[in-house]
Order: structure tokens, then C-alpha cells, then sequence
């Protein structure tokens, strides 16, 4: 009896240590393990687990834990085996370290600079003034030689309907939709098709003309002002554009207050960059 009450009460204290062991706070400096004297964190591996590729979502937290737990541990164990540290990953380091530093100011510039006062300005001085982008609706039809082409325009000029010729003679992937292009703007095309479309009237066909592809027949089915986009159509690229030049604003004034000193021209062969040799 002595012993059972032992027992529990020893099953009891580890439960209560353990409890309160998971019950502690938990911050980024909390020391999940240690090898020799270097302490492995909670932030240590909060990043390590944000590296892992996406497939590793699959597998519970449990798994992760231990795994990247032993992984920190084993890569510490190497590191320390270690007696000397090679230029290279001194250099690199360096590297990493610049990177990750630029990133996260940039990151902070981006989340902050731009506002939704500053996204709708630059959308007024985007559109609100824009000249109209004239666009055009065309079908085509391509044959190889101004024989074939010849002979198509005579059917058109017959009264057959265009879709039907072009369907019935072109070589072009649009023949299976009458030849129909779409709409389209100035500078989608070549010069010669562009030129030719932009003699047209609405329902007018062109004449035989010849381009880089063959023969061709255009006729104009439709013009109009490209549409404007509306605000959220082009958020993400305006708010892109005013990241990136809040970003470099920045780095305007930063270059301005620092002495930055570049390599005079000649005074290293830019072949150096490939000299690896060099680290050993």
C-alpha cells in the first residue's frame, strides 16, 4: 500500500513538473535544446520550419518538431566538428546577412509607404486624364499566294459572307471561328496588318495585301476606346510601381547621407567574379 501511494504520488509530481513545464510562457529565446554549450531556440526553429519545402505541410507538428529539433542538433554537432571556419562561409554569411537586413527594410517600406489615399491618386494621375487608346475588332483571312487571295476576294465581293470564306480558305488558326482576331490595339500586329486594318471603315474589307505570313484579307467588324480599368483591376500593379519607388526614394536618400565608394573603372578584371579559387 506504502508503495502504491508512492507511486502515485510520484506519477502525481512528474505529471504536476510536466504541466507546468508546458504551462511556462514561450517566447522566441526559449531554449528548446543544447549542444555542448550553444543553445537551440524556439525562434532558431520557428525559421527553420518556415524553409521547409510546401510538402512538409502534411505532416502534424509533432512530427515537424522532433524532426527539425534533431536536424538543428545534428547540424550543430557538424558545425562544432568544425576547427576552422572556411572563407566561403564566412563570405557567405556575410552575404546572407545583407540580404536578409535589405529584405526586411524593404519589407517595411512596402507594408507601410503605400496608403489607399496614395493607390487612388495614382490611379487619378494614371487614367482620369488618359487620351482614349483606340482598339479594333477584326477577322482575317490567310492564304499563301495572291492567286488564292485573289480568288477569295471575288468570292467576297460575290456577297459570300467572310466568315464562310475565310472558314472555307484560310490557313490561319482562326479560319475555325471565321477569322475572327479579337480585339486587339496599335502595335499587336505587324505594320502591314495594322496599317491595312487602320484604313478601314466598320464592315469594310481590304484588298489582297501581302505580309511576312502570306496573303491576306481583313475586314474591320469593330472600333471603340480601349475600356479604362477600374481601381481594383489595377491595384496590385500600381501598388507594385509605388513599393518599388518608395523603395528606391529611399535608397536615394540613403545614398546621399552615406560616403559610398565604387571601384574605379579598370581597376579589377570583372573575370574575377569567377575566380573560386580565390576562397580556398
Amino acid at each position: 500500500m506504502l508503495k502504491h501511494v508512492t507511486f502515485l504520488g510520484a506519477a502525481a509530481a512528474w505529471l504536476s513538473v510536466t504541466t507546468a513545464a508546458f504551462a511556462q510562457e514561450v517566447t522566441a529565446d526559449s531554449v528548446v535544446a543544447k549542444v555542448g554549450d550553444t543553445e537551440i531556440t524556439i525562434g532558431e526553429l520557428i525559421i527553420a520550419r518556415s524553409m521547409l519545402p510546401a510538402q512538409y505541410a502534411q505532416f502534424p507538428d509533432e512530427i515537424l518538431f522532433t524532426g527539425l529539433v534533431d536536424q538543428l542538433v545534428q547540424q550543430q554537432l557538424l558545425a562544432d566538428a568544425l576547427e576552422t571556419t572556411p572563407p566561403s562561409v564566412t563570405y557567405t554569411i556575410q552575404n546572407e546577412q545583407r540580404s536578409l537586413m535589405a529584405a526586411q527594410v524593404i519589407n517595411d517600406i512596402t507594408q507601410t509607404a503605400i496608403t489607399q489615399e496614395l493607390l487612388q491618386q495614382a490611379y487619378q494621375d494614371r487614367f482620369a486624364d488618359a487620351p482614349e487608346i483606340p482598339e479594333f475588332r477584326a477577322a482575317h483571312l490567310l492564304v499563301a499566294t495572291q492567286q488564292e487571295a485573289d480568288a477569295a476576294k471575288a468570292q467576297l465581293d460575290a456577297g459570300e459572307a467572310f466568315g464562310d470564306v475565310a472558314a472555307a480558305v484560310s490557313t490561319d488558326v482562326t479560319s475555325a471561328n471565321g477569322g475572327d482576331l479579337g480585339w486587339f490595339g496599335e502595335g499587336a500586329m505587324v505594320d502591314e496588318f495594322e496599317a491595312a486594318v487602320m484604313a478601314l471603315d466598320v464592315g469594310e474589307i481590304s484588298d489582297p495585301f501581302e505580309t511576312q505570313f502570306g496573303w491576306h484579307i481583313v475586314t474591320l467588324t469593330d472600333q471603340r476606346a480601349r475600356p479604362t480599368p477600374t481601381l481594383e483591376q489595377v491595384a496590385q500593379q500600381l501598388t507594385a510601381e509605388l513599393q518599388e519607388a518608395a523603395v528606391m526614394a529611399y535608397l536615394d536618400e540613403l545614398s546621399a547621407a552615406t560616403v559610398v565608394e565604387r571601384p574605379a573603372e579598370g581597376a579589377f578584371d570583372p573575370s574575377v567574379i569567377n575566380q573560386v579559387e580565390l576562397l580556398d
